[in-house]
């Protein structure tokens, strides 16, 4: 058991630095950084070495005792700023990929529908005139699906995307994937489990590190240049969301494409000698069972 239990203790220790020490202790250090130099000096080095050694000539950080309380109030503030920022990325992946209740994310709903439907329409009235040239129409449909696959029902192109996946399932197969998702799950081999919750768990990241761009976007108010870092971490997250979504989006669909049949076997729905794909009318009789429909 040693040998485990060391083991368990430095993968534990390794994951508390990653995700809550380091990058609330960088986050603290930009604080530091911003407030002693003010935007007035915001590229003065020689300002910064000098604070850094009055700080340390202090003789109260002499004294063993007070350097480890030092210490460890670094490591419990770096933390609490981390768990801040998890708590925050929650709200902005909620956000992402919800329905949104709050005006600003109304309004932007409705200028997503207005735009991608102005596309459609265009694109409708191009594939009707037989002198519209292909390219044009395939212009017009790209642009298009850069808002929404479907029409946006969400403020952002994340949520609409995994609502994409929910109506491609449900007109392929008349599947309802709210209420058979769960139960496919279950069935699922580790290694379609494990692609999807890593993709899942990229998602998470992503919205984590777009709630740590709001944080350097406070420190600019003290520090301009932290406003450059609030902006890199910002791209950097809408990019990686982007992929998450998408990889997330199609692990899904091939889940249901690959394994539905499996599951109508399994709850009687399909003979278990069954071949090809699932039929509409099965979908919708296993997504009336499991929704429990009366």
């Amino acid at each position: 058991m040693n040998p485990l239990l060391v083991t368990l203790g430095t993968k534990l220790t390794e994951r508390w630095l990653n995700l809550l020490v380091l990058p609330g202790a960088l986050y603290l250090g930009v604080v530091a950084a911003g407030t002693t130099l003010g935007h007035t000096h915001w590229h003065d080095i020689d300002r910064l070495r000098e604070a850094l050694d009055d700080l340390t000539a202090r003789p109260v950080l002499d004294r063993t005792g007070t350097a480890a309380v030092a210490v460890a109030a670094i490591l419990l503030v770096s933390s609490a700023l981390s768990l801040a920022a998890q708590f925050l990325g929650t709200a902005v992946e909620s956000f992402w990929l919800r329905e949104s209740r709050f005006p600003l994310g109304r309004r932007l709903q409705r200028e997503r529908h207005t735009a991608w439907q102005r596309l459609d329409d265009e694109r409708t009235d191009a594939i009707r005139d037989p002198a519209t040239p292909a390219a044009e129409i395939e212009r017009l449909t790209r642009a298009r699906d850069r808002i929404a696959l479907v029409p946006p029902s969400r403020p952002t192109w994340y949520g609409d995307r995994l609502a994409a996946a929910a109506a491609r399932v449900y007109a392929a197969y008349s599947i309802d994937l709210a209420a058979v998702w769960p139960r496919l799950w279950l069935i699922l081999a580790e290694p379609a489990q494990r692609q999807i919750e890593s993709a899942r768990l990229a998602l998470a990241t992503a919205a984590r590190l777009g709630a740590w761009s709001v944080g350097y976007l406070a420190v600019a108010a003290w520090w301009w240049p932290a406003a450059l870092i609030a902006l890199g971490c910002a791209l950097v997250a809408r990019a990686r969301a982007r992929e998450a979504v998408e990889s997330l989006a199609s692990l899904v669909e091939a889940a249901v494409d690959v394994h539905a049949r499996d599951l109508a076997v399994l709850v009687g729905l399909e003979p278990p000698d069954a071949t090809g794909l699932l039929s509409p009318d099965t979908g919708d009789t296993m997504s009336e069972i499991f929704r429990k429909a009366d």
